[in-house]
């Protein structure tokens, strides 16, 4: 069989990973609901968060087609230049990239806010019903992620037979999600933050308390930061990863005059979504189950079913084993990646009781041991990503060692489907916490969803460890296929500047060296940019939130029919959100420009490899100190080390207060930022060949 045939099979499990989201929506939407007042919540958080939305596909929308007029007239020559019809085709791959991500997140969006109301009702019946709302509502995120992503790449290749134009459609799911988490994480982090410093620890009123003028839009910022925002950055690292890895598999094929190795991308990628649709239809809990263990049983069972898949594949069409070596290893890493980031940040582990334990003197002692464990729990994903580079380098050095780190960036997202389905399921549940408390369903109703949730911010914790390992093995690779850019770039112009050696990017040449510290700065400056921006938008909030508890008469007592305006919330975190959004991620862009025009292909070089060894310290760090901080409050709600209302339960606030915008807003930001600044190398090296100063 040859690449078409694979490519329109993957178009066909692509299709089926629909059907059966259809079916998993339906099914969501049957589950019984008749509490009148969780329903009108419900609907309030369901408009916030489509108004959010709207306003943010229209801000992005502006930017994306001048991005796309730029491609146009530039991209992959300027079109005075070359070929008219490959700036056409790589423009409209860029528009396809931003559409189908911008589709992906409305999916999880329209979804996530119906199975909140289903899991907080179910949630009377016990905890395996709610469970399984809240589960099967975050899957149908996940197949629409993945089924999009896998159709899009197949789409495209099929259609234009240019791997080109794949780093184009690549690039407009990276910039998409580069905005759609910053947006969304800048929103989320306003409202928690804001009704969290206000209501926990100002006036001692419950997380979810209807008093509390930001309770809404914090149920909203749930769901644009973690189902779209994550939806939209998993979608970019699926693509990405496939787009890196089929630029140096034509490459190869033109090699050998065949297309043994595009095949082989696409055959384990559709392998992938299908052992997740397995994995999803499979997943279960026992009627007095643990949701945790359930969530991660099912990736582990999706992991089996994979790696089987794939094994019986390379066997059928005589596929290189080494390849399916590199794929496997990148796989398992993910998942022992996972494991590590779980014993930081899970609520029965002892990192998360020692910060709880450290409250009891202040939240100089939270912060402080949060930040320290933050920073150990960064060396077992920084070892497992470099185990899974040197390991797929070596197994596959007689093929081509580059092409092998790529697969196992392929490898560890082949599952991305049920990764997706276990951290859109957090939020859902989040919500339906929030709702239960707000529907007054009673304490044993609390309890149950206060479980799931726990497990959602573990699991929460646990995929974006796995989404930024996977983005740092996709983004080794995408340095791989620029590369593989500018040598093939270099014999269609007739020029002799490199060869392969001298694109090593040694450091102890100044111009590499000049781009690595550039380089390695961005993470921090992007990261800092969008934090004070959630530091300006939490503010504003605050202000808001006095306001109206100063001004409303009856609001702080709770007087029966006395509403707080839950939409002025929403306004001042969907306008300073959409505000702060771009030039965050206008800097990272410019920085690669300069960069790229100034010292050129080496300083590029040097550039990105700088910015993935930062990028990925500082996410891996930034996302698990935020998770850790997030559990140590909850396991001190749950009546440890003095429970509610205590000293370590005021600091454990403080904690996670800081943790937010660590874990939901910059931290799982960085590693679309460094795919991003790869894919804009990878665009323009023509350029950056032809046109550098030095």
């Amino acid at each position: 069989m040859n690449v078409t045939t694979f490519g329109l099979i993957s178009i066909g499990v692509a299709i089926a990973s629909f059907v059966f989201a259809g079916w998993l929506y339906s099914w969501v939407k049957k589950q019984p609901s008749s509490n009148v007042k969780i329903a009108e919540v419900g609907k309030l958080i369901r408009q916030g968060a489509a108004l959010f939305l709207n306003k943010e596909y229209k801000v992005l929308a502006r930017f994306s087609a001048v991005v796309a007029l730029l491609i146009l007239l530039f991209l992959p020559q300027p079109i005075w230049k070359g070929n008219i019809l490959e700036n056409v085709i790589m423009a409209i791959a860029y528009i396809l990239g931003t559409v189908f991500s911008g589709i992906a997140g409305k999916i999880g969006i329209q979804v996530a806010t119906i199975a909140n109301v289903k899991a907080a009702e179910a949630a009377k019946e016990g905890i395996k019903p709610s469970f399984m709302a809240g589960f099967r509502g975050g899957a149908v995120m996940g197949m629409a992620v993945v089924g999009s992503s896998l159709l899009g790449v197949a789409a495209v290749l099929l259609a234009t037979n240019n791997t080109t134009a794949l780093l184009g459609f690549s690039f407009g799911a990276s910039s998409m999600a580069l905005f759609a988490k910053a947006g969304g994480g800048i929103f989320t982090k306003t409202a928690d933050i804001s009704a969290d410093l206000v209501g926990k620890v100002e006036l001692g009123i419950p997380e979810d308390d209807p008093r509390n003028p930001a309770v809404i839009a914090d149920n909203v910022g749930d769901n644009v930061g973690d189902v779209a925002g994550m939806g939209a950055d998993l979608f970019d690292s699926n693509v990405a990863s496939m787009a890196a890895a089929l630029v140096m598999a034509s490459a190869l094929d033109k090699g050998t005059n065949g297309t043994t190795f595009q095949s082989m991308v696409f055959c384990y990628a559709a392998l992938g979504l299908l052992a997740s649709i397995i994995g999803v239809g499979f997943a279960r809990i026992g009627k007095n189950g643990s949701p945790t263990k359930a969530l991660n049983n099912s990736t582990y069972i999706t992991t089996g079913i994979y790696i089987v898949l794939t094994a019986l594949a390379t066997l059928a069409f005589g596929f290189e084993w080494r390849i399916w070596g590199a794929c496997v290893v990148g796989l398992v890493v993910g998942v022992i990646i996972g494991i590590a980031t779980d014993y930081f940040t899970d609520d029965s582990k002892k990192p998360v009781h020692y910060v709880a334990k450290a409250s009891n003197s202040g939240p100089a002692f939270t912060i402080l041991s949060g930040i320290s464990y933050g920073m150990l729990s960064v060396l077992p994903a920084m070892i497992g990503i470099a185990v899974a580079a040197l390991a797929s380098y070596k197994l596959c050095e007689d093929i081509n060692p580059m092409f092998g780190i790529s697969m196992a960036a392929v490898g560890m997202l082949s599952i991305v489907g049920m990764i997706i389905s276990n951290d859109a399921y957090g939020p859902i549940v989040d919500n339906a916490r929030g709702l239960a408390e707000m529907g007054d369903l009673g304490d044993k109703v609390l309890e149950i969803t206060d479980e799931l949730d726990s497990a959602g911010n573990t699991v929460k914790a646990v995929t974006k460890g796995f989404a930024i390992a996977a983005a740092g093995l996709t983004v080794i690779a995408l340095l791989g296929a620029f590369k593989s850019e500018v040598l093939t770039a270099q014999a269609e112009l007739n020029l002799a500047k490199f060869t392969e050696e001298s694109l090593n990017f040694a450091i102890i040449d100044p111009l590499v060296f000049f781009g690595l510290l550039i380089g390695a700065a961005i993470p921090l400056v992007f990261s800092a940019m969008l934090m004070l921006g959630v530091d300006r938008n939490a503010q504003r909030m605050v202000a808001e939130i006095h306001r109206q508890f100063k001004e409303i008469v009856g609001l702080k007592e709770g007087k029966e029919g006395v509403k707080p305006e839950y939409d002025k919330c929403i306004e001042i975190a969907t306008t300073g959100a959409l505000k702060e959004l771009i030039p965050a991620g206008l800097v990272a862009i410019i920085a690669t420009l300069l960069v790229g025009f100034i010292g050129g292909v080496r300083a590029i070089g040097g550039f990105l490899t700088g910015n993935i060894v930062s990028g990925l310290l500082f996410a891996l760090f930034m996302s698990n100190a935020g998770g850790l901080w997030d559990n140590a409050k909850k396991y001190v709600e749950s009546g440890h080390e003095g429970g509610k209302g205590s000293v370590a339960h005021k600091a454990a606030v403080v904690g996670d207060t800081v943790g937010d915008p660590f874990k939901d807003t910059a931290g799982p930001s960085i590693n679309t930022q460094i795919t991003v600044c790869s894919l804009v190398a990878s665009l323009l090296s023509t350029l950056f060949l032809t046109m550098s100063i030095f």
